[in-house]
């Protein structure tokens, strides 16, 4: 169950940093669930000592958790832009 929670959060992570970052048009369901929860990755690296929180991959019901993720996945979406296009949006 934990598993399937993990997905339903990651892919609505990634589907909000892409709708902020205006890629949505450019990604599908699974490009967002892979960029909520790389970006959870990134978010607790970059974010979560920061903050004190953690990210959707330790506890993916805290509000503050799903804030972490979305800076990170916000912050991955950048890095793509940034490669892809030469500039953030």
């Amino acid at each position: 169950m934990g598993l399937i929670i993990w997905l339903i959060i990651g892919g609505i992570v990634g589907w909000l940093a892409s709708i902020i970052m205006r890629t949505d048009a450019q990604q599908g369901l699974l490009l967002n669930i892979i960029v909520g929860i790389v970006g959870a990755l990134i978010g607790g690296f970059l974010f979560g000592s920061l903050f004190g929180e953690g990210t959707i991959n330790q506890n993916p019901l805290d509000l503050g958790s799903i804030l972490v993720s979305l800076l990170g996945a916000i912050v991955l979406l950048g890095i793509v832009n940034l490669f892809r296009r030469g500039t953030v949006r």
